[in-house]
């Protein structure tokens, strides 16, 4: 008899990481704690099921796809190649946008641009309070909206507040929507760069990841429209580049933006900028 015990000391073997190895078997069980059914015995369907997936790790496919899930804050996320792995730094990102749009008074409306997953707009959704809370997600990506539409439905109650739209950045927003915090976590890695890892180019979708020349292109953009649609005293929170502080600040200078900042991450990386745009005195 094989166990999910046994399964997972055989894997381990195979692939060299224990801690994978039981997340790998847990997929292949459909175990929701795999703790709880080590001493089950596991069927041919599991097995191969398992073996399929080793068979993906071992080539190098990230670890993310192959589980078909990864964790974002307090979210368990559906993800595949149609977009890019949720990080520990976009995490950040998203708790700024958070802390940010919660201080906003009354009813409160956040864009999230290029969701993706809909790591970011979803986060946002099921931490803030459900009363009086709008959030826009949109991507250019249909592929990536059909994605984040199944971790939408997941959501429950919150799932209200959301409304996603197929848009080039602020292409399909209305006009006349002003938004207290808009987000973003665009691609900015320079076309030619040759600092990508092998799996992340591989695998990951380009148009997540690089933008123009010099990875701004995207950066440029949001920045010089999102005044468009922000309140007065509105705020932006973009994910950037760690060599990107200097230029996203310039643009944040040339735009009018005030009081704007760029934050480390966890790793001590240059990450998260922050810009309000002008209003009344806060």
């Amino acid at each position: 008899m094989t166990t999910v015990r046994k399964l997972v000391e055989s894997t381990a073997d195979v692939i060299g990481d224990r801690t994978h190895a039981r997340w790998l078997v847990e997929v292949a069980v459909s175990a929701d704690r795999i703790d709880d059914v080590l001493d089950e015995e596991v069927t041919e369907r599991m097995v191969a099921h398992l073996d399929a997936m080793v068979g993906r790790y071992r080539i190098g496919e990230p670890l993310q796809y192959v589980l078909g899930r990864w964790a974002f804050r307090r979210l368990d996320l559906f993800v595949d190649e149609r977009v890019l792995i949720p990080r520990p730094e976009t995490e950040e990102v998203a708790g700024v946008a958070i802390e940010l749009a919660m201080a906003a008074e009354g009813t409160r409306t956040v864009i999230d641009l290029g969701t993706g997953s809909g790591a970011i707009g979803l986060s946002l959704a099921t931490e803030l309070p459900v009363e009086n809370t709008s959030i826009w997600m949109t991507d250019i990506s249909t592929d990536a909206l059909a994605v984040a539409r199944a971790n939408l439905a997941g959501i429950g109650r919150p799932a209200r507040n959301v409304t996603i739209v197929e848009s080039r950045w602020f292409d399909a927003i209305p006009a006349n929507l002003k938004a207290d915090v808009i987000v973003s976590n665009p691609p900015y890695i320079a076309q030619d760069s040759c600092d990508v890892e092998k799996s992340v180019s591989v695998y990951e979708p380009e148009v997540a990841l690089y933008s123009g020349s010099d990875g701004l292109d995207a950066i440029r953009e949001i920045i010089r429209r999102a005044g468009d649609f922000l309140t007065a005293n509105g705020v932006l929170v973009l994910e950037i580049g760690s060599d990107q502080r200097l230029t996203t600040e310039y643009l944040f200078e040339e735009c009018g933006y005030v009081d704007y900042e760029v934050r480390r991450d966890v790793f001590g990386r240059d990450r998260i900028a922050i810009g309000y745009r002008p209003g009344p005195a806060r």
